[in-house]
C-alpha cells in the first residue's frame, strides 16, 4: 500500500499504544465534562475492533489471490499492512519485524526473540512465531523457513512499501522475489462494515472535537496552541490523535503549510485539517473558517469549494472510473476561473484519496486514475481551491461507496458562517 504523508509519523512512540488503551478508552464516558465556560459535544460510543475471525477471512482472500497470482508465499513488513493481516502493531527498524503469508497454511511471524513477548501480546491469528538474535539474520530464517516448507525456490510477492534490504536479501538467497501482483491492494482497498463503521466512529470523534474547539479560537492564538486544543478534545472522546495541521492566514494556500510563524488575526483564514484513529482506523476532515468577517472573495472561493465537494459526491457512482470525479470538479472551476488544470491559483492536488489504516491509500480521484468505483471502496473529497500570497480554502469529507452511491462519513457544512454545521 502507498504510504501518505503522515504514514508513519510517531508510530514509534505509539506502537503498542492501541492494544494497551483500547479497554481503559472503551470504558470512558463519551460525554466528558469540558473545563467552565467551554463547550462540548459527547462523543459516540466505540464500536467493535477487528475480530480474529475478519483477519483470518482476510488471510483466506489473499492466499486465493495468491495462488491465482502464481506465488507461493506475500512478504509483508511492519506497518498498517502487518496489522490489516495478524492485529500486531509495530514500528519499522533496523530490526526487521514481518509477516510472510504463505499460498497454504498459517504466516510466519520473524521478529527479534527480545521483542518476541510484545508480538504475540499483539497477535491475534495462528501463526508460526519464529526468533532472531542480533548476531543472526532473520532474512536468513525466512529463507530456511520456506525451504522447510517446500517452496524455498519461490516466488515470493513482496508487499510494495517493504524496504529494499529484506527483498534484496532474499533474493541474495536464491528466493524468487517479485511484486506482490497487487495482492494486498484488492484486499485493503474494499472496506468490511466492521472497517467502516470504525471509521465512521473516528469521524464523529473528529468532528466533535471540531466543535469544541472552534469557539476557543482566538486573536493571538499560534496553530500550535489550536492543535493542542483539538487533540485533547479527540483524545478525551477515546480516539487517539493522528494530526492536527493548522494553517493561519497566507499560509493556507499552501496545502500542507508554511514554516513562518503564524497567529490567528481578524479577518484571516483559519484552515484546520485534522484526524485521529480508532483502532488505527483514520479520519481525515478539513474544515476552513474565518475569524471575524469574511471578505466577499472568502466567501466566493469557500463556496465554490463546497460545490466541489458535491460536484465529487455525485459523479462518484459505482463503476465510474476514479479520475472522472476529478476530471468534473475540474472542469468546474476552470468555468469559474480558475486552473487550467493543476495550475494556481486553482486545485494544485488531487480531488481526493483513498482512505482505511493509512491516511492516504489507493485508488486515487486524480486525473488518469481508470480503476472503477466499487462498494467498499473509501476516499476523501477534498477540492480545495489556493491562492498564492492570499489564501486558501479546503473542505474535506469522507464517503464510502455502496451498491447504490457515495456515503458520507460526515456531510460537508452548508455555509462559511457555520463551517462544522
Amino acid at each position: 500500500m502507498q504510504t501518505g504523508r503522515r504514514a508513519f509519523l510517531g508510530m514509534a512512540a505509539t506502537a503498542g499504544m492501541l492494544a494497551l488503551r483500547t479497554a481503559s478508552l472503551r470504558a470512558q464516558s463519551a460525554d466528558v465534562s469540558p473545563p467552565p465556560g467551554k463547550a462540548s459535544t459527547p462523543g459516540p460510543s466505540l464500536p467493535p475492533p477487528i475480530s480474529s475471525a475478519e483477519r483470518m477471512q482476510r488471510i483466506a482472500k489473499a492466499q486465493g489471490l495468491m495462488r491465482a497470482a502464481g506465488l507461493k508465499a506475500l512478504l509483508v513488513e511492519a506497518g498498517t499492512s502487518l496489522l490489516y493481516f495478524t492485529g500486531v502493531q509495530w514500528w519499522r527498524s533496523e530490526r526487521l519485524t514481518a509477516a510472510l503469508i504463505p499460498a497454504e497454511g498459517p504466516p510466519l511471524i520473524v521478529t527479534p526473540e527480545f521483542e518476541e513477548p510484545s508480538i504475540r501480546e499483539r497477535l491475534t491469528i495462528p501463526a508460526d512465531v519464529r526468533v532472531w538474535n542480533e548476531h543472526q539474520s532473520p532474512i536468513a530464517l525466512i529463507a530456511d523457513w520456506l525451504k522447510a516448507q517446500g517452496s524455498g525456490g519461490g516466488p515470493v510477492g513482496v508487499e510494495e512499501t517493504v524496504r529494499f534490504f529484506a527483498f534484496d536479501g532474499l533474493r541474495a538467497l536464491g528466493v524468487e522475489t517479485r511484486g506482490d501482483a497487487g495482492v494486498v491492494r484488492a484486499c485493503r482497498v474494499i472496506k468490511s462494515p466492521t472497517e467502516i463503521a470504525l471509521m465512521e466512529a473516528a469521524s464523529d470523534i473528529t468532528i466533535a472535537a471540531y466543535r469544541e474547539t472552534a469557539p476557543q479560537i482566538a486573536r493571538g492564538m499560534t496553530p500550535d496552541d489550536i492543535g493542542k486544543i483539538m487533540s485533547a478534545a479527540m483524545t478525551k472522546r477515546g480516539a487517539t490523535p493522528e494530526f492536527t495541521l493548522i494553517l493561519l492566514g497566507e499560509a493556507s494556500a499552501y496545502p500542507h503549510g508554511s514554516s513562518k510563524p503564524q497567529e490567528v488575526r481578524p479577518g484571516e483564514v483559519v484552515l484546520m485539517d485534522c484526524g485521529c484513529t480508532i483502532e488505527g482506523y483514520q479520519s481525515d476532515i478539513s474544515r476552513t473558517l474565518v475569524v471575524g468577517e469574511p471578505t466577499k472573495q472568502q466567501r466566493g472561493v469557500w463556496d465554490l469549494v463546497r460545490r466541489g465537494q458535491q460536484i465529487a459526491f455525485e459523479t462518484a457512482k459505482v463503476g465510474t472510473p476514479a479520475g472522472a470525479v476529478d476530471d468534473a470538479v475540474r472542469a468546474a472551476y476552470e468555468k469559474a476561473g480558475y486552473g487550467p488544470g493543476y495550475k494556481l491559483p486553482g486545485t494544485s492536488h488531487r480531488t481526493g484519496h483513498g482512505i482505511g489504516l493509512d491516511g492516504h491509500e489507493p485508488i486515487n480521484l486524480v486525473h488518469g486514475e481508470t480503476t472503477r468505483l466499487a462498494p467498499g471502496m473509501c476516499f476523501s473529497d477534498e477540492p480545495g481551491i489556493y491562492i498564492p500570497g492570499s489564501f486558501g480554502v479546503r473542505l474535506e469529507d469522507c464517503f464510502h461507496m455502496t451498491e447504490s452511491g457515495p456515503k458520507w462519513f460526515t456531510v460537508p457544512p452548508t455555509s462559511l458562517d457555520a463551517p462544522f454545521g
